[in-house]
């Protein structure tokens, strides 16, 4: 098994929301205040961001943290 499953699970759902509010990476790291390489590297699951990251995403995204993991 992979070390940061977690960290996989969380990016992909992520990324389903930003793109069911058809927003690009760009847009994302624009309201959360992030460079878009970073949403890219959460995104696949390459990062371990801190909760208050996570908090500023789903509210960006507005949906709760319960959805992202």
């Amino acid at each position: 098994m992979r070390k940061y499953r977690v960290n996989e699970k969380l990016g992909k759902r992520i990324k389903r929301a930003r793109k069911d509010k058809k927003m690009t990476q760009e847009d994302l790291a624009d309201k959360v205040g992030l460079h878009y390489t970073t949403v890219s590297r959460i995104e696949r699951g390459l990062s371990n961001p801190p909760v208050q990251t996570i908090d500023k995403i789903a509210k960006a995204l507005k949906v709760s943290l319960s959805d992202l993991f």
